[in-house]
């Protein structure tokens, strides 16, 4: 449908500034739910005052956002295609971006709308594996080679383990926690509009602080590599090229020359793209090096090159993927896949990276989301999960190990889920304690984790079928 119209027409510049308004709208709704697994405790215990706590979680969360990197952002980008991220004649990917920000943005407000704590991780994943599988369909390859399996099962993996870690990690700590004090406040329900004693606040301040932190440095990447998207269709000239990646730029005519053999022996079943894409860029010396001046001296590159950027993008993304697709072939000998895991890093440096301010806008966007919407999330898992209300070390214990499984996942890459892990570390807490959960809600919860992926598969699948099929 939207292949009909030229890429630089109002009608695709209008549809990039719509999808530009729904990544920033599903980054508040990630605020809705997970944002608001942070400053639960630190609120339904009256530790902080909403504004207080929602502030302060914003500024943690930029922190782990501007200090966690960008390669849980790009973990998830990588699920897709290499000629649907970057369209070979330098257009803008703009049926992709509407598939995946409508049908995420659609599935995390219902669930909010239902006060149910749902993943937005699994939201932007259903929805991207929804679009690989669309385009090997529209493109008659099979599914087995149209949707890159391997890096899926490197991101569910993750999301399945964490939640059952958070469970029993949590529940074992709360019940050592209570074999330590037995008695006294941190074991008791909070009291209506009464802060606990000072020790207690700071101990609760401080698991909010982690927490949000180590979302900055996971959840609050989720969204980033999207936006990049977004912004690269709107400007390709300014944003298609890492400005701080000119060394490597000019290098990858000799990288593409590197990889070229490696393609031709051990690509899949498109390395014919591929290997034209690695000719692509071998011929294109004298051009890289023009890209790479202006990028050295920060100059915007003129109108004809606008496409250029763009294209030069999209060869570098077809090799990338070609490389990955070598490094994890355990058919092939080993110092080839080193060779192409080597490759795979350094041709990536061009094409995959963050401004400061888009970290930012994400941060503020979390913080907005959670500010609107944190009150439904916080009532269910103070309320709704036991079959008595939490009690403050239930929620510190709970905060404490999720900071350290969310931030451990940020740092090697590995995107999880924020809800999912607090909300499992909760239950954990509650099921330890002895006072058992309610059963309803519990179910609820689960079905709606187990049912995300496939909602949001079919929703995008169906969106990116009919936007990019030529109808």
């Amino acid at each position: 449908m939207l292949a009909h119209f030229a890429p630089s027409s109002a009608v695709i510049v209008a549809m990039l500034v719509v999808c530009l308004v729904m990544v920033l709208a599903f980054e508040a709704s990630n605020g809705f739910h997970d944002s608001s697994n942070a400053v639960a405790t630190v609120i339904y215990t009256h530790s902080l005052q909403p504004v207080q706590a929602v502030v302060w979680s914003g500024v943690m969360n930029l922190i782990g956002v501007l200090v966690g990197g960008i390669s849980v952002a790009y973990a998830l980008v990588e699920i897709l295609p290499p000629d649907v991220l970057t369209p070979p004649d330098g257009a803008p990917a703009v049926p992709m971006l509407v598939a995946i920000f409508a049908s995420a943005l659609f599935w995390n407000v219902l669930t909010w709308a239902f006060a149910i704590p749902n993943s937005s991780s699994h939201c932007v994943i259903g929805s991207l594996i929804g679009v690989a599988a669309a385009d090997a369909l529209i493109k008659s390859r099979s599914l087995a080679q149209g949707v890159d399996w391997h890096q899926i099962s490197t991101v569910l993996k993750g999301l399945a383990i964490s939640p059952v870690l958070g469970f029993f990690i949590a529940g074992g700590l709360y019940l050592a926690l209570r074999l330590i004090v037995r008695k006294g406040h941190l074991l008791e329900p909070p009291k209506e509009n009464q802060p606990p004693v000072w020790w207690l606040r700071a101990l609760l301040v401080l698991t909010c602080t982690t927490v949000s932190f180590s979302h900055g440095t996971n959840d609050g990447q989720k969204s980033i590599g999207l936006i990049m998207l977004t912004i690269i269709g709107l400007l390709p000239a300014t944003y298609a090229l890492n400005p701080g990646a000119a060394e490597q730029m000019a290098k990858l005519p000799a990288y593409a020359t590197q990889a070229e053999p490696l393609i031709a022996a051990y690509g899949d079943d498109i390395k014919a793209q591929g290997l034209a894409a690695a000719q692509a860029l071998a011929r294109a010396q004298p051009q890289l090096a023009h890209q790479a001046e202006e990028l050295r001296a920060d100059q915007p590159a003129v109108d004809g090159e606008r496409a250029t950027r763009s294209q030069l993008r999209g060869y570098v993304y077809d090799v990338v993927s070609q490389m990955k697709y070598v490094s994890e072939q355990s058919s092939v000998p080993a110092p080839q896949r080193a060779q192409a895991k080597q490759l795979l890093k350094s041709m990536s440096l061009p094409v995959e990276y963050a401004p400061w301010w888009v970290r930012l806008l994400s941060a503020i966007c979390l913080g907005a989301g959670t500010m609107v919407g944190y009150k439904r999330v916080v009532r269910t898992l103070g309320e709704r999960l036991g079959r008595q209300h939490m009690t403050p070390g239930q929620g510190a214990a709970a905060e404490l190990v999720g900071s350290a499984l969310i931030g451990t996942a940020g740092f090697t890459g590995l995107p999880v889920s924020t809800t999912h892990i607090i909300t499992s570390g909760i239950a954990g807490t509650m099921a330890a304690s002895g006072q058992g959960v309610q059963g309803g809600m519990i179910v609820r919860i689960i079905l709606t984790w187990l049912i995300t992926l496939p909602v949001t598969i079919g929703l995008s699948g169906l969106l990116f079928y009919l936007l990019a099929g030529n109808f």
